[in-house]
This record gives C-alpha cells, sequence and structure tokens, in this order.
C-alpha cells in the first residue's frame, strides 16, 4: 500500500498527503522509488522536508492525515571528463557489473575531481544518474583502489535498495583472491576477528575488541617460496576486511603498504612499483527481478604472473575467464 499520495507541486517542491502512518523516511521511499533512499535521508537531514510546516528528523514519525512537504533542490550531475573505459562484465535495465582495474577509485573524498567509477557513472550513463545523489551515483558496494575486480552499479534507485539489502543481509557471495607475503599457518580456517580504527592510526583499520563483527573463510591453493595463492570468501563487508584479517594471522596480501610486511631495500623497491596483488574475482548475487545472478572478473596480468611464479601454472585453469551467469 503507498504510504502518501501526491496532492500538489511544482518541479521541485512536493506535497504528500499521508495515508499509512511510519517512518518519514520509508514514507518518502516508498512514495518516490526514483529517489534514492541515502538521498532522502540527506535532503531530511539537510531541513528540505517538513510535516506540517515543520522540520522532522529522518527517524520521526508520521500519521495518516499528515502532510510532507518535500523540497528537491536541482544539483549538478555533472563530471569533468574522466577517459576511463572500464570492460562491462554484465548489463540489463537495472543494473550492471564492470570489471575495475587497480589504481581507479570507486568514488572521491568531497572535492576530489579525479577520474573514478562514480563520475564515470555520470558520464556513461547521464539519464539513469540523475535520480541518484550526485555523491554516490549508482553505487551499491566498493573496492578498494588498488583492489581489481567485479564491481556492481544499480541503474535505478529501487535496484540499489534492493542490493544494499542483500549486501546487508549477507546473502551475497563474494569470492576474492589474494597473493600473500607468507603462508597461513592453516591450509583451510574462518578468521572470525572484530575488526575497527586502529587506536593508534585513525586512517587504518585493525582487529580490535571494539570493532565490529567481521569474518572471512579462507583456503591456501597453493603456495611457493614463502607466498601462497589464497582464496577468500568475506562474510561480513568491513573496510579493508581482508587485508586486515590476512595481516592479523601473519600472511599479509603481497605488496600491500599500509598492512605488509618490512622487509630489505630490495623488496621495498619492487613493492613501490607494484599495486597490492588482491582481485574480486567473482560475486554471486540475488538479482532484483529474480534468479541467482553471478559475475566472473578475468584475472589480470599481474595477478596471473604471480601464480605463475608459485610455479603452479595449472591453478590458472580454474580461474579462466567465464560469461555471466542469471539463473532461475
Amino acid at each position: 500500500m503507498d504510504h502518501a499520495v501526491p496532492t500538489a507541486g511544482t518541479p521541485a517542491r512536493h506535497e504528500l498527503l499521508v495515508t499509512d502512518a511510519g517512518r518519514v523516511d520509508a514514507v518518502l521511499a516508498a512514495a518516490f522509488p526514483d529517489i534514492s533512499r541515502a538521498r532522502l535521508q540527506r535532503l531530511v537531514a539537510g531541513g528540505h522536508v517538513l510535516v506540517n510546516g515543520e522540520s522532522v528528523r529522518k527517524s520521526g514519525r508520521v500519521d495518516e492525515g499528515d502532510t510532507i512537504t518535500l523540497d528537491v533542490p536541482e544539483t549538478a550531475h555533472e563530471a569533468p571528463p574522466t577517459g576511463l573505459d572500464f570492460k562491462i562484465l554484465f548489463e540489463d535495465d537495472i543494473l550492471l557489473a564492470i570489471d575495475k582495474p587497480a589504481g581507479v577509485a570507486v568514488h572521491g573524498a568531497p572535492g576530489d575531481m579525479s577520474p573514478c567509477v562514480a563520475f564515470w557513472f555520470l558520464e556513461r550513463f547521464s539519464e539513469a544518474a540523475a535520480a541518484f545523489d550526485v555523491e554516490r551515483p549508482g553505487i551499491v558496494h566498493r573496492l578498494d583502489k588498488d583492489t581489481s575486480g567485479v564491481l556492481l552499479l544499480a541503474k535505478t534507485p529501487a535496484a540499489q535498495s534492493f542490493l544494499g539489502a542483500a549486501f546487508e543481509a549477507r546473502t551475497v557471495k563474494k569470492t576474492y583472491l589474494a597473493i600473500t607475503d607468507g603462508v597461513p599457518g592453516r591450509p583451510r580456517a574462518i578468521v572470525d576477528a572484530p575488526i575497527g580504527r586502529h587506536p593508534g592510526d585513525r586512517m587504518r583499520m585493525a582487529v580490535t575488541r571494539q570493532g565490529r563483527d567481521a569474518r572471512t573463510t579462507y583456503e591456501v591453493i597453493t603456495s611457493s617460496h614463502g607466498r601462497a595463492l589464497v582464496e577468500l570468501h568475506p562474510e561480513t563487508g568491513r573496510t579493508h576486511q581482508i587485508r586486515v584479517h590476512l595481516a592479523a594471522i601473519d600472511a599479509p596480501v603481497l605488496y600491500d603498504r599500509v598492512y605488509g610486511k618490512d622487509h630489505g631495500p630490495a623488496y621495498l623497491v619492487e613493492r613501490a612499483t607494484s599495486r597490492q596483488l588482491l582481485h574480486a574475482w567473482q560475486i554471486t548475487i540475488p538479482h532484483p527481478l529474480g534468479g541467482t545472478l553471478r559475475v566472473t572478473s578475468p584475472l589480470p596480468a599481474d595477478i596471473a604472473d604471480a601464480i605463475r611464479d608459485l610455479g603452479d601454472a595449472s591453478v590458472l585453469s580454474a580461474y579462466a575467464p567465464r560469461p555471466a551467469e542469471l539463473a532461475p
């Protein structure tokens, strides 16, 4: 049932008559499916929403018969030319999956106009992007700047909301591949250790008692000369989770500048020209329109070369390129 019905308005102002009581952000989300819930919440926080003429919090409740006034200010959905050209691994009318290379951020900090995935989305899918908050157009989840692999993007706010809920409910299965500096002590295990801000460095994350729950399942696929190919399945989605968990078991991602090991001059020179060898290889999600979507990213050259350096090139066949698959 609709929570509210339009009664009057201009392109920037909308008035709604509440027909079902509930939280104001939920009522707005039901009435405006083409505006992302995150953007609606920011509009509430910014004072652009009134209930019976008075300001309200996003968690505030409205009752049947109340009038909500929503002002949607104009936003410039424009970005500088990015020069980026991502490989699209899957696309339909409501979502797409791209192959994000290492060295490209998903989105920049406020004021940062460097090329990123968000700007590429604004540039490539301008009509779809207009329905989103300009700060996070289409963004469903993140990959670290120097992590490569599958990245999902929503083409509608409804799809973004659905996929965001799937990540929160942990019905998304993610498979990562890492080349580690050190071999985990057990061939397969679950790292169950909470992650929070590092007590001595707010720019880093760490395993800490005050952190949020975090679980990562891993399996060592092959190893040689103190390095290993490890397949990982994060069950939660904490910031830098895989990198922190691997460092916690003394097998950090190879060339990780933040969580890696300190070595001699030759290694440091090698690391300075390399990125952390972590790749988001595959993601399996419930599709908003039904069925299950599985998308796989081909191994980038540096990951494939590192696997060959381990002396077991036969492993590469298990991670050979494969097309996206949408199963009933």
